[in-house]
């Protein structure tokens, strides 16, 4: 019995999800939905369509998300719009493909996955988890 309880206990504390984060930003609680159906968020009905909420309003200085085209049902992908290896002012900005871009030091990271594409970043950007909770509402929250 003692081994069975010591397997479920190693089992149940592998599978919690880590909840932590490997940047310099203040943890902030991000926990948001997102209809499709308003004007505003339109464009990520659009595969690779993207769109941004304003600083301030989600995440520390605002989230960016897209519709990664990939999938069905359609896959989204959220970003923190904060530099994540600096204290900077400004919010990153989004080429619109591939890459975000702090204002600040120049430094690029990959929507993809959030690496860092410049030489001497050490840091990721900060992912948020998207859930499709419907045809047209997503739920954005951190991981």
């Amino acid at each position: 019995m003692r081994k069975l309880l010591l397997l479920f206990l190693l089992v149940f504390c592998i599978s919690c999800e880590k909840n932590e984060t490997d940047d310099l930003l203040p943890l902030v609680p991000v926990d948001f939905e997102v209809n499709l159906n308003l004007p505003y968020y339109q464009n990520l009905q659009i595969p690779t369509g993207w769109v941004y909420t304003p600083d301030g309003f989600y995440g520390y200085k605002g989230v960016f998300i897209q519709n990664t085209g990939i999938g069905s049902p359609t896959t989204y992908k959220a970003f923190e719009r904060a530099c994540p290896n600096n204290d900077c002012n400004a919010p990153m900005t989004f080429d619109g493909s591939t890459k975000f871009t702090c204002p600040c030091d120049k430094s690029e990271y990959s929507f993809l996955d959030g690496s860092p594409q410049t030489t001497g970043n050490i840091y990721f950007a900060r992912e948020y988890r998207v859930v499709v909770t419907s045809n047209s509402t997503l739920t954005i929250t951190n991981f």
